[in-house]
């Protein structure tokens, strides 16, 4: 995402024409909302009083925040909106669209899980197979090294400092070390996934995506191309929507969205040996060592260490996020604007679960 300017016109277009845990089990008793109604429980569901619910509403005010809810057990407890939706003027609300970022990632993720259990792929398979020889600027024996798993885990060993790392295109995919080998939060493998999943199903990726996921368990939301990102557009409350499917291990009311419960563990584990912290594309709490993108670092810390162990993240840009809490059934959303200049999401998402300990503790 590079400005407000070029996601906006997406906007405009589309209206004009987290050691290894067990997935979370179904949770028995959830609650799945149905259309446009979702039970709303209030803060008093968690003991919030109206004092802590304002001090978090001006510290989500204050960081750019556009859209904020709280859910325990897929009831809502807390939802805030700010500030002005770009397109039409008027409040941002429940029914405003906003760009997941990177947090969009886990829902590939999720998509190429679907895409192997239907039987069109298999995630250990060469990327070759589906994007033919010669997808990279690599040697032929190093580029049938990467597998589509490696695009899911940041494991290309493809060299991130080239003049456009968000670039898929050959001449941008060069070699940097063996796949497997090197971990680097590289963009441009991640975004030919898309690609991937479209040859190995014979389907428009929007299509298969929106058959398979988006329109089982009630979510709104586009693809659109920004640059070279391929970047989700929603309500929060679709992104809600997701943590309740992900809450569930890949079951929506009764019916099973991800029969490959397989899959769904490795998606929100550790992933490979490199960074602890790191499962499908997804972010993992918990963990005794992590890195993060754009540097060669081990941290021997949590991502973040404000919350609690089994959560398990979605992170993009600008600290667009979904949270996920299965010991506590709890669901976080948030989508805005740059909290802080200096601020990376992972450092604001530690500053907001600060914040949220406060009430929730």
């Amino acid at each position: 995402m590079k400005g407000t300017p070029l996601w906006l016109f997406s906007l405009i277009i589309l209206q004009t024409s987290c050691k290894e845990v067990a997935p979370p089990s179904s949770i028995s008793g959830s609650y799945f909302p149905e259309g446009a109604e979702w039970t709303e429980v209030g803060p008093d569901a968690l003991e919030i009083t109206n004092a802590e619910q304002k001090k978090l509403r001006d510290f989500l005010e204050s960081t750019n925040t556009r859209a904020f809810l709280l859910l325990k057990d897929g009831k809502i407890v807390l939802e805030e909106y700010f500030g002005k939706d770009l397109l039409t003027g008027q409040n941002f609300n429940k029914d405003s669209y906003w760009y997941w970022a990177s947090a969009g990632k886990t829902l590939t993720a999720f998509t190429v899980g679907l895409a192997q259990e239907q039987g069109f792929l298999d995630i250990n398979q060469k990327t070759s197979d589906f994007l033919g020889v010669g997808w990279t600027a690599m040697t032929k024996e190093k580029e049938d090294l990467v597998t589509v798993k490696h695009q899911l885990t940041m494991t290309s060993g493809m060299d991130i400092e080239v003049p456009d790392p968000f670039c898929f295109e050959p001449q941008c995919l060069q070699y940097k070390a063996d796949a497997g080998t090197r971990w680097d939060y590289h963009n441009g493998p991640y975004t030919l996934l898309d690609n991937v999943i479209a040859n190995a199903t014979k389907q428009n990726f929007d299509t298969y995506f929106n058959q398979n996921l988006r329109d089982k368990i009630g979510m709104d939301g586009f693809w659109r191309y920004v640059d070279n990102n391929h970047v989700y557009f929603s309500t929060a409350r679709s992104m809600a929507r997701f943590g309740i499917l992900m809450m569930n291990n890949g079951d929506w009311d009764g019916e099973v969205i991800m029969k490959d419960k397989s899959y769904f563990k490795s998606m929100v584990n550790t992933s490979q040996n490199l960074n602890e912290a790191y499962g499908y594309l997804w972010w993992l709490n918990g963990k005794d060592t992590g890195m993060v993108p754009g540097a060669q670092i081990v941290f021997k810390r949590w991502i973040t260490p404000n919350a609690p162990k089994d959560m398990f993240a979605a992170m993009g840009k600008n600290g667009q996020q979904l949270n996920i809490v299965p010991s506590r059934n709890l669901i976080i959303v948030r989508m805005g604007e740059s909290p802080d200049a200096s601020q990376t999401g992972i450092q604001f998402q530690d500053d907001m679960w600060a914040e949220l300990n406060k009430i929730l503790n």
